[in-house]
């Protein structure tokens, strides 16, 4: 269903007697269900959006899905409007795209992502809302959460003009982190990936591409998206000596083998880690979550970033879907979008 700016209705804001959304709620390792949820007026600085459509974050929702958040990290790794406890049952997702429905005038028919669950209804304080740009289609849209994990990334790790850079994971997060980093001026940008289709990828986001074997450990800055311990060990034999590799990827309760051994130490090798739960430390004194997420949006309206939407499914078919992305060997990198009836 293609959603654009144009269609969306403009709605009046007026009293309506309680309504029901739905969402969906992980109850157990690669199962779920949806759960009817009962909403009366929206309160005081808040606004109903009705869901257009959402994302799923295959990474970081295939460990929640799995059960595989560690329990030390149940707190830092709850979403902002996630409801129930890890590991289960547990509503969570952060890549939902809707249309305001009541809330203030100025706020009332527009385009707006927020860091919501996949829920068809609900309703969430003003200041939580980001308006998305007209130029940029809402399915677009919902890879605001990736783009705005890609800046905080390319904060963390300080590309130089003319850097040779690998990404090293040719998913939602690593195809992102490219389509930003061929920005710098000068810069050789090359996604790694063992999937060797990927290629096609590569070329529509303006990248080189390679497998695995073939870069030579001549990048000045290796950013690893790949989400598993090869693709760290693909990082560590291709950064040049005194380069630095930027850890994008979390790995929940996984464990992981670095070998830290060899010419690590020789090469005065630097590994970084990198996250999206707060600010990167050169700009957290001057910019907020908030303003990196519209920067986000904005930059979203490069229509070479269409190419990182997979496949696109009704809302109806959620639970299935979120049951094969959960296993361990889900085919498929990209972001699986889901779209929720606007009526």
């Amino acid at each position: 269903m293609a959603l654009t700016q144009n269609t969306l209705p403009v709605v009046r804001s007026v009293h309506r007697d309680n309504v029901d959304a739905v969402a969906y709620w992980a109850t157990a390792p690669a199962q779920g269900e949806f759960r009817t949820q009962s909403l009366g007026d929206p309160g005081d600085g808040e606004a109903r959006v009705r869901t257009l459509v959402t994302g799923i974050s295959r990474g970081t929702e295939g460990i929640v899905l799995r059960g595989e958040v560690p329990e030390s990290e149940w707190q830092r790794m709850r979403a902002p409007f996630q409801d129930g406890e890890f590991p289960f049952p547990v509503k969570y997702g952060y890549l939902n795209v809707g249309v305001v429905e009541r809330g203030p005038r100025d706020l009332l028919g527009r385009t707006v992502f927020t860091l919501y669950p996949h829920q068809s209804l609900f309703d969430v304080s003003v200041d939580a809302i980001t308006v998305v740009p007209e130029s940029v289609p809402p399915r677009r849209a919902v890879l605001a959460g990736a783009v705005e994990t890609a800046v905080n990334v390319l904060w963390d790790a300080g590309p130089l003009l003319g850097d040779r850079i690998a990404v090293i994971g040719a998913g939602m997060i690593g195809g992102a982190i490219a389509c930003l980093a061929r920005s710098v001026p000068g810069v050789e940008v090359t996604l790694v990936d063992i999937d060797p289709s990927k290629a096609g990828l590569a070329r529509q986001l303006g990248v080189e591409f390679a497998g695995p074997d073939t870069p030579g450990a001549d990048y000045d800055l290796v950013i690893e998206a790949s989400g598993t311990e090869q693709g760290l060990a693909t990082a560590l034999r291709s950064v040049a000596t005194d380069g630095v590799i930027v850890v994008a990827s979390w790995f929940g309760s996984r464990p992981v083998q670095l070998e830290l051994g060899a010419d690590f130490h020789s090469r005065r090798l630097t590994i970084r880690s990198s996250q999206v739960g707060v600010v990167a430390s050169v700009r957290r004194d001057r910019r907020t979550p908030h303003q990196r997420l519209t920067l986000a949006l904005r930059l979203l309206e490069d229509p070479a970033f269409d190419s990182l939407l997979g496949d696109d499914s009704p809302s109806t078919e959620l639970p299935g879907i979120m049951a094969r992305l959960a296993a361990p060997n889900a085919s498929g990198a990209l972001c699986h979008t889901i779209e929720w009836s606007a009526s």
